[in-house]
């Protein structure tokens, strides 16, 4: 089961014994800095937990599963997570 939003929101207020309303506040500044140094292009380092970045998926062509058909898939950019040495030790 997957951690929800609220959860884990209950969970830091709990630990860090604030309200849940100050720990909302946190968690949404943390989203818009996030997202606004990757729309930069930096990355992003989470100590004990990862790294954002973003990178480049060129153009493509694909296949349309119903019809067989071929189509182009235009070139994005993508969110990469590449996770820590000590997050990835805990796990195994």
């Amino acid at each position: 089961m997957a951690l929800t939003k609220d959860q884990l929101i209950s969970d830091l207020a709990e630990a860090v014994d604030s309200p849940k309303a100050t720990i909302r506040a946190v968690l949404e500044h943390l989203a818009e800095i996030v997202g606004d140094s990757l729309e930069n292009s930096d990355e992003i380092t989470l100590p004990g937990i990862g790294k954002l970045k973003v990178s480049e998926r060129p153009a493509r062509t694909g296949r349309n599963p119903q019809t067989g058909k071929s189509i182009e898939i235009a070139a994005k950019k993508v969110v990469k997570f590449v996770p820590a040495k000590a997050l990835t030790d805990s796990l195994n």
